[in-house]
Formats: structure tokens, C-alpha cells, sequence
């Protein structure tokens, strides 16, 4: 079997991986699977692509389409048109697309235009707000699906809302060429317990971890839906500054923040800024901070899986799951209620959470449903 892979965002690199051992894992026993790695070039930046290939030992990609830059039709029509031809040219049994970038949408549509089965990993995730690129990205991809390998229970109930057949009971629902959907539970656990265990910091983050004495907050920030918007990222900015006069904010600027941040002259001096960090570094800072206030999806996860508080800076979660048991707040792009969340959830004890994403062998089980077609 011949599996095409589709990535091209730091997220995805790190499902990636997961998988990408899980085959090796199954080829090594002698299971015939072939993985074809394509990269869109989405996120191109050394510090945002490079060095999680280089970490975390991700085999390197077979196609780089150096793809970025534009507006998101702009960018999902020209990587279409590439990952059409390479579709064509490899000819894979399966296309397996992870998430809800512009590179998940093109690789989903490259395959069902060449009437390729396709495989999405972290199916059926919804915050329910179509004026988000990620939420068209994520519902169209799912559409378009034969396999639709969700990481939560939340995720399975949302696709049977939209019609698609439960784990359960695949008779009865009429949905699109028979689509399987699968309860797996989140690649991304498995990768934090997987790397978590050799992750060591670099000369950046171990210079952060002496000058704050290991006690700071973590914050990213990278939607469009912030960074777009002046008002709601100066919100953001000075809600992190206020919150730097208690403790120190350590915030690894993705490069297009930066940009903005830079062109439209917002102070960040009372917050220590960096250049963006790899995954091994990221890991340790979740390690030690003391709390995390982002937009990221899946940073709001890893909080989770490191038992640190969240405070989301987003009017709404794709991990409503999260929310429910209480380790997570949203406060939206609003100074005062970004300081109260973070005074508030670091006030005391979180709560106990269930195991709300699997048990880490996601990877495993998405391989051995592909291995089984």
C-alpha cells in the first residue's frame, strides 16, 4: 500500500510523526505500506519547518512545493494544482491530510478530483463559526472522506449530527461513498508522551528558564482573526503586558505576528519576545510554565496534556471538551477578561479532567485501519 502524506504546518509535522513511526513500525513486521511525503511549504521559516523534522526524526519529504505566502484561495489554488500532479504522478492507494490548514483543504480536494480515497486525521472537530478559514477547511475535508479518524468522542457526536454513520452502527446513516468514521484518540497525545522524554531545551529557552527562574507564562498568538484585526491584537498585547507586571510572558512570535506587530508599532516591552521555537523547546516550556494563553488549537491541548491552566484568546473552541471540565477558559480578544482569566485559573488547583483524548496508541490504531481497507 502506498500512503501520500500531506503537510505543511507546524501542527501537522508533529501528527506527522506519529503516524509516520506507526507505518515504519507496521512495515518492520512486515506489513507492505510505503509513505510518500509531500510538504506544501506552507509554514517555510527554518525555526517553523526544518527543525521539527530534524527533532523529531520525520522522514524527509519526497515533494517540497515551497508553496507560501497569499491569500488563502491564492495559496489553496496554486498548492491544488501542484499536489494534483504529484497525485497523479505517484498514484497512491490512500492520501492521509491532518487538520485544517489551506494544505489540508488542497490536499483533500487533489484527491477526490483524481477519485483518490482520503484519510483525515482530527475529523469532525467544530467551533461552529463559518466566518473561520479553518472551520470551512475542516468541513469540506470531511465531506470529501472515507476515512474520518476523529480524536474525541465530541468529534464522532458532531459528524453524526452532519449525517455520517457512528462507529457503532454504519448501516443506517446515508453518507458520502461509505465513509468509516473511527474513535482513535489525538496523535498529538501520543506525540507529548513520546517526546516529552527526550525533549531537552536549547541555548534560548535554558537562557528563559535562568532569567525567569523557571516561573513564567506561556503565549503564542497566530489566527488571523487576531492578528487581522488591530483592535482585538492590540487587546491581546496589552492584556500579555499587564499580566507581565505579576509574572514574566514568554511569547514565541510566529513570524507573521511579528510583521504585524512591528508595522503597526504595538509595545511588547514588558514581554520577553522570541523568535519561534522547535517542538523539543516548546515541550519544555509547557513543562515549566506555570500557565498558557494562546490561539492555537492545539496548544490548548498540550496545556491539557501537561496539566497547566489555558486561557484561550479566540471568542470560541474546536475543544469544547476542554472547556466543560474547566482547564480551559475563553476570554476572547478582551484586555480585562484576559487578565481576570489568567489571575482566576491560576489561583488555585485545577480541576481533575477525564481522559478526554485516547490513551497515546492514535497512531497506531489510524495505521492499522488504513492497513486493514
Amino acid at each position: 500500500m502506498k500512503v501520500l502524506t500531506v503537510v505543511g504546518a507546524r501542527p501537522q509535522f508533529v501528527k506527522a510523526a506519529v503516524v509516520s513511526r506507526a507505518i515504519a513500525a507496521m512495515s518492520r513486521e512486515g506489513a507492505a505500506i510505503d509513505e510518500i511525503i509531500v510538504h506544501t511549504g506552507q509554514h517555510y521559516d527554518a525555526n517553523m519547518s526544518e527543525v521539527f523534522f530534524e527533532e523529531m526524526r520525520i522522514p524527509r519529504p519526497q515533494h517540497n512545493l515551497d508553496i507560501h505566502e497569499g491569500t488563502h484561495g491564492a495559496m489553496t489554488g496554486r498548492m491544488l494544482e501542484r499536489l494534483e500532479a504529484v497525485m497523479a504522478g505517484e498514484k497512491p492507494d490512500v492520501v492521509l491530510v491532518y487538520g485544517d490548514t489551506n494544505s489540508t483543504l488542497a490536499g483533500a480536494i487533489a484527491a477526490a478530483k483524481l477519485d483518490l480515497p482520503l484519510a483525515h486525521v482530527e475529523a469532525g472537530l467544530r467551533s461552529f463559526r463559518r466566518d473561520m478559514p479553518e472551520e470551512i477547511n475542516r468541513m469540506v475535508t470531511d465531506q470529501m472522506s472515507q476515512w474520518l479518524f476523529c480524536p474525541t468522542a465530541t468529534a464522532v457526536v458532531n459528524l453524526a449530527a452532519e449525517g455520517f454513520p457512528t462507529p457503532e452502527g454504519e448501516g443506517g446513516a446515508r453518507t458520502f461513498r461509505g465513509s468509516r468514521v473511527r474513535l482513535v484518540g489525538d496523535v498529538m497525545l501520543d506525540a507529548v508522551r513520546y517526546y516529552r522524554k527526550t525533549a531537552t531545551p536549547g541555548p534560548v529557552v535554558t537562557e528563559v528558564l535562568r532569567s525567569t527562574g523557571g516561573r513564567f507564562a506561556l503565549a503564542t498568538v497566530h489566527r488571523a482573526e487576531n492578528t487581522d484585526d488591530p483592535v482585538r491584537l492590540e487587546a491581546i498585547v496589552g492584556g500579555l503586558e499587564q499580566i507581565a507586571r505579576e509574572i514574566p510572558v514568554v511569547f514565541p512570535v510566529h513570524p507573521r505576528t511579528r510583521k504585524i506587530v512591528v508595522q503597526r508599532g504595538l509595545a511588547t516591552g514588558a514581554v520577553r519576545v522570541l523568535e519561534p521555537v522547535g517542538y523539543f523547546d516548546m515541550l519544555v516550556l509547557l513543562d515549566r510554565c506555570a500557565a498558557v494563553l494562546t490561539d492555537s488549537g492545539g496548544l490548548q491541548k498540550e496545556a491539557f496534556f501537561f496539566g497547566k491552566p489555558c486561557i484561550t484568546l479566540r471568542d470560541e473552541t474546536e475543544w469544547t471538551e476542554l472547556v466543560a471540565a474547566g482547564v480551559n477558559r475563553l476570554a476572547g480578544a478582551d484586555r480585562g477578561r484576559i487578565v481576570d482569566g489568567f489571575r482566576a485559573m491560576t489561583g488555585g488547583e485545577l480541576p481533575l479532567a477525564p481522559a478526554l483524548y485516547g490513551d497515546g496508541h492514535a497512531g497506531e490504531r489510524v495505521v492499522a485501519e488504513l492497513a486493514a481497507r
